[in-house]
């Protein structure tokens, strides 16, 4: 892709609000892309068979398109153009699917399109396609897709061929484009999985080196040597350039990201997946590989809808557990963030870490020593993209996973609390947790819960965790029934979901600019699927606080699975109840007496 600069020719025409916001123009073609801003010269291009806005990615219209064209041979000449075939191909081109609207900063729905197996799966991109409406009405604002580009190995993180789409396992350019066009269409960003810390070699050098590569088109973008291979290259790749300025990755040579002609020619085929493929954000890849002010110069010159980045660092244990200080760990996604001048959020492995070792009766862990969340969502809760579990941590490599009974628990957290959660593909459809984050996402919406909502978390103790945000939604984790003061007041609070270690009761009260809602209680059966559902049970035992008791006999009767051992501890609460309305009633009476 190739973006005119802020100081535009005069005779590009306006694109009515889009201009006004500095849109620009982009010149799309399927072999030549030039960054009209940079490039000075570009007698050898064919110019683009289509055009778009720059801001809002709106097709313009074809009789713009022409003439814009000609304008362009005017100003920087085209020795080869034959323009009738090029008319031909801008009245034949497929029009595509404008761009949604991306979601404000705090409003992100991540959803995770693939696992490690959807290379298998051909092609996946259909498969996907067809499922775009289901995940586009759960609420869902961004996908994302795995990388696209020719690899070494199937799942694309071993890329070579960065230009060469047509020899992904996941399917081809058409069908990529397609699946993009769908998803727009249904309102959901797309979001790229970005491998630029190293790059597989298309052959060997003289030495046995792969370290010769080819960018997968006629001309020589993407065509490098080991000059564009750091120095100091774990995987002994003869590179020629500067010193890593990151971690090194042992299965591919590591590129050097110092180097102007590797910047270039990464931003201009980023700006090409993002014109011509029809991507919105960028997911950055082993981003501890170079130093985040790359990622900050990526995303200044391809102006992405949502970046995130993947810094998967160990968490700090003692003698063999999860420490419960995590300070260190988050610190260092807060210096990646702002190391990127703001671009990026990060993938929160800090909260990951802790919540799969919290749900194992540590609920303790899900309060840090100032009284707030844990994890990188307690510091810096706007970039911090929550989540259960990926295709690393789960699908079948399962290299850090959460554990699998408590999966539900997980997106109870993540879906409820601030932060922009992730859904898992592997989750949502073959775990049997559809109509649980489906739910999850509808109070989380209703409630307008965001990145940034106030928490107040009230007991975080080995069997029971209480939270209360934005003051919409109440959310209890853990065995423990009876939460004693703690249980919401009935008067204010309607308990609305339900199910194994867990509660959540929604406000009644109404908000500002929305009609107040009677929400119905929702019971949901737990578990992935290959376990087998199970009925949720209540049991109510004698040293439970009548309130506790008489709650759940209002509210949830029917799940009460020991009421025959407990009916006279239920007569004596519901008698006590009485009387006490009772006395209410008469304190009541009597305060109006007074009062004439």
């Amino acid at each position: 892709m190739a973006a005119v600069a802020a100081a535009r020719p005069p005779w590009i025409a306006n694109h009515n609000a889009c201009d006004r916001e500095g849109g620009s123009l982009l010149l799309i073609s399927g072999r030549n892309v030039r960054n009209l801003g940079r490039v000075g010269s570009s007698s050898s291009a064919r110019w683009s068979c289509r055009a778009e806005c720059g801001l809002c990615g709106r097709p313009l219209e074809k009789s713009s398109n022409v003439a814009w064209k000609r304008r362009l041979r005017a100003v920087f000449g085209s020795e080869d153009d034959d323009e009738e075939e090029e008319e031909a191909q801008v009245k034949s081109a497929r029009v595509r699917a404008k761009r949604p609207k991306p979601a404000s900063p705090s409003n992100h729905i991540l959803f995770q399109g693939f696992n490690w197996e959807s290379h298998s799966k051909k092609p996946w991109y259909v498969d996907l396609k067809e499922k775009a409406p289901v995940i586009a009405q759960a609420g869902v604002t961004d996908i994302w897709l795995p990388p696209p580009s020719q690899s070494v190995d199937r799942q694309g993180y071993l890329p070579s061929q960065l230009y060469d789409l047509n020899s992904s396992s996941y399917g081809n350019e058409a069908q990529l484009k397609e699946l993009i066009d769908t998803l727009h269409e249904q309102g959901i960003c797309c979001i790229a999985d970005i491998v630029i810390n190293h790059r597989s070699g298309w052959k060997q050098d003289a030495q046995g080196h792969w370290n010769i590569f080819e960018g997968g088109t006629p001309d020589k973008r993407l065509d490098w040597g080991p000059w564009a291979v750091v120095c100091n290259d774990i995987y002994r790749s003869g590179g020629q350039g500067k010193q890593d300025t990151g971690e090194s990755y042992a299965a591919a040579p590591d590129l050097d990201h110092t180097n102007k002609q590797v910047q270039d020619e990464l931003t201009d085929w980023l700006n090409w997946m993002k014109a011509e493929i029809g991507f919105d954000g960028w997911r950055f890849d082993f981003v501890k590989g170079y130093a985040p002010k790359y990622t900050k110069l990526y995303c200044q010159r391809t102006d992405p809808s949502f970046v995130v980045g993947e810094l998967w660092t160990s968490l700090n244990y003692v003698s063999g557990r999860l420490a419960a200080d995590q300070n260190f760990h988050r610190q260092q996604l807060c210096d990646w963030i702002d190391g990127t001048g703001g671009w990026g959020c990060a993938f929160d492995f800090t909260t990951k870490g802790v919540l799969q070792e919290a749900v194992k009766m540590e609920l303790w862990r899900l309060r840090d020593k100032e009284g707030r969340p844990p994890g990188l969502v307690g510091w810096y809760p706007k970039k911090a993209v929550t989540f259960v579990d990926n295709h690393d941590t789960g699908s079948t490599q399962r290299h850090w996973h959460f554990p699998d009974e408590k999966v539900h628990l997980g997106y109870v957290y993540i879906l409820t609390h601030p932060g922009i959660p992730c859904i898992f593909y592997d989750h949502y459809f073959y775990w049997g947790l559809q109509e649980q984050i489906n739910q999850l996402l509808e109070l989380r919406l209703r409630n307008k819960i965001n990145a940034e909502s106030k928490i107040k978390i009230q007991a975080a103790d080995f069997d029971m965790y209480v939270a209360t945000i934005a003051d919409r939604l109440i959310v209890k984790l853990g065995p423990r029934f009876d939460m004693g003061p703690l249980l919401p007041k009935s008067s204010t609070w309607k308990l609305v979901m339900a199910g194994s270690e867990y509660a959540i009761w929604e406000s009644t009260k109404k908000m500002a600019g929305v009609a107040p809602s009677e929400p119905e209680i929702i019971v949901v059966k737990s578990g992935p699927s290959e376990t087998g559902d199970e009925n949720i049970e209540v049991k109510i035992t004698s040293d439970m606080s009548c309130e506790t008791v008489n709650r759940i006999m209002e509210e949830v009767p029917d799940m009460v699975s020991n009421l025959h051992d407990v009916e006279k501890v239920v007569e004596e609460c519901k008698v006590e109840y009485e009387d006490e309305e009772e006395d209410e009633e008469e304190e009541e009476s009597s305060k109006k007496k007074s009062r004439k």
